[in-house]
């Protein structure tokens, strides 16, 4: 049976429902009834009805959704983990996706291994991820075993980013920074040098090396309280036997790449260098007349050689805007530090309870001036009943002098990188300490540290370099979209010289002005582009028909939506 709409001239068509037939071997209809007084709802749903469909009662809906995950967020970080080589390397088995899983949930909502336990079972899921890859429930001691099975894979995932991203002859960049731990536990944790401001933490150090783009190719954990020259010891056994780079020029900064590195380690080793020198080598450049200040009246870049640095380069840069503000800093700090000390003087001048005793006026000066780390710049006289002070105003003068003066070291030939390039390799250190802030804050919060065996904090730094691998991957491809300059070699051409500071594109520049790009989408950070993108959703919705049954459907994308996919070069709905 069927349902036919029969023209009838002037009139409304006919509603026929009719049957159709076979006769003598030709095919014939027959009209059953006649629907034309029929509402035309009752109309379609009998025409349903007759395609095998299900009539809905009134007020029914087609669909009920049962569930709806933020998902357009997991398909961009998902489908861009897909695409890099570490992908290949993390096996199909239930370890490997859990590795996956704890890679996009760090990037979208780093948290501790329980609560991202939470995140990932199906039950509690708080995005698509779970469903998307299938991970059903999950509980902590799984993610902990994940990453034991991580660890024991990271020298190779390594060799194959190492090979990817460095060959030979390339540069190398090298850093180290540090985070504290919760507990007393750890093997590997130690009192140091805190960067996070927590000296009375235990604290591990780690040391970072990535591509001359930032990309970040291999970390490695140290005790915490190893000094920075101490770890480059490890990763130039990584660079020579583990990666087998023929030729590498690794660029450190002056606190890690030290004379007693290069003697011991970098020479023997046939690996050239790129680092700085110390303010006091600086000072003895000057005192010996192998530096002349006058070089820098008329240009801020030149090259000299010196008897203490034989074979190398000295490339030596003077960057006014550093001067100017080193000089205002200097400046502030004596105020402030010669303010303290007036009041000093007041107390042991004044007629009533006048301060006295050389250790009592010793002490409140000694707070004073090292509060600022002034102490070099003042003359003191102390006695039981009197205190001056005045400026060292040679000393402060001669430093002055080297204001915004820096000294780049390397024995790395003109004919193989110009002085220019060195400068330029140099300066490049901003990636790695910009891969820090990533870690270290809030894209990735690889602090603080709970886990109590070193080779979980070892699985956990390495995971978090993962995440933030990929992150570098992202922000790469989605500049056009983000607070980043996404036409580098046009700001390049307008600098006038790799000391100065490095400028904005015009196009970054009215991104930064107008918030919006080139496309008039709105220019986003990565965590808001996040959100907005985790308005896409993977919906579960069943129907009347088949109520057991569960379909998958998807919103349309909005513009941002869009684009973003588009410069990814990922299908959302077939991510998986």
């Amino acid at each position: 049976m069927y349902i036919e709409a029969v023209p009838n001239r002037n009139s409304p068509p006919a509603i026929l429902l009719r049957e159709s037939y076979r006769e003598a071997g030709k095919v014939k209809k027959r009209t059953l009834l006649n629907l034309s007084d029929w509402p035309p709802a009752l109309v379609a749903g009998m025409r349903a009805l007759l395609k095998g469909g299900t009539v809905l009662a009134p007020g029914q809906a087609p669909f009920e959704l049962r569930r709806a995950w933020p998902h357009g967020h997991v398909a961009a970080v998902l489908g861009t983990l897909r695409g890099l080589a570490v992908d290949r390397l993390l096996a199909a088995e239930r370890p490997g996706t859990l590795v996956r899983a704890m890679i996009v949930a760090r990037l979208l909502e780093p948290a501790s291994k329980l609560a991202t336990a939470k995140v990932l079972s199906s039950s509690t899921a708080g995005h698509s991820l779970a469903p998307v890859l299938g991970l059903g429930e999950v509980d902590e001691n799984e993610l902990y075993a994940a990453l034991d099975w991580l660890v024991e894979r990271q020298p190779a995932i390594e060799a194959v980013l190492a090979n990817e991203h460095l060959k030979g002859g390339t540069l190398v960049l090298y850093d180290v920074s540090s985070s504290y731990l919760e507990g007393r536990h750890c093997e590997l944790a130690g009192y140091g040098h805190s960067r996070d401001d927590k000296p009375h933490k235990l604290q591990i150090v780690y040391g970072l090396l990535c591509a001359a783009d930032g990309c970040p190719v291999a970390i490695e954990v140290f005790d915490g309280n190893t000094a920075d020259p101490k770890t480059l010891t490890a990763q130039i056994a990584k660079i020579k036997e583990r990666f087998a780079l023929d030729h590498v020029v690794l660029v450190g900064d002056r606190g890690m790449i030290t004379q007693a590195r290069i003697d011991q380690e970098l020479r023997p080793g046939k690996l050239d260098w790129i680092t700085a020198l110390r303010a006091p080598q600086i000072r003895g450049l000057v005192d010996s007349g192998a530096l002349q200040l006058s070089l820098f009246d008329e240009r801020d870049m030149a090259a000299i050689s010196a008897p203490d640095f034989p074979g190398e380069r000295l490339i030596v840069c003077r960057n006014p805007d550093l001067a100017a503000e080193r000089a205002r800093k200097r400046d502030a700090l004596l105020a402030a530090t010669e303010h303290d000390l007036a009041l000093i003087t007041a107390a042991v001048g004044r007629a009533k309870r006048p301060l006295r005793g050389t250790q009592s006026i010793t002490r409140r000066v000694t707070i004073a001036i090292e509060r600022r780390h002034m102490a070099k710049h003042f003359d003191i006289d102390i006695a039981d009943d009197r205190f001056t002070f005045t400026r060292k105003t040679v000393a402060i003068a001669a430093e002055a002098a080297l204001d915004g003066l820096y000294v780049i070291r390397t024995p790395v030939p003109a004919a193989s990188l110009d002085d220019a390039g060195v400068v330029t390799a140099y300066k490049s250190l901003s990636r790695v300490e910009r891969a820090f802030r990533a870690l270290k804050t809030t894209d990735l919060e690889i602090r603080p540290l709970y886990h109590r065996r070193g080779p979980r904090v070892r699985a956990h730094v390495f995971l978090c370099m993962l995440a933030y691998h990929v992150e570098w991957h992202l922000r790469a491809r989605l500049a056009p979209l983000l607070y980043e300059d996404h036409d580098r070699a046009t700001a390049q051409a307008q600098r006038p010289s790799p000391v100065a500071k490095a400028p904005r594109s015009p196009a970054a520049r009215t991104k930064d002005v107008c918030g919006q790009t080139a496309d008039g989408l709105r220019v986003h950070s990565l965590h808001s582009l996040f959100a907005d993108l985790a308005t896409f959703t993977r919906n579960e919705v069943t129907t009347p028909a088949a109520p057991e049954r569960r379909l998958t459907i998807y919103p349309k994308l909005t513009p941002i939506q869009h684009k973003t996919f588009d410069l990814l070069a990922i299908d959302p709905v077939r991510t998986q």
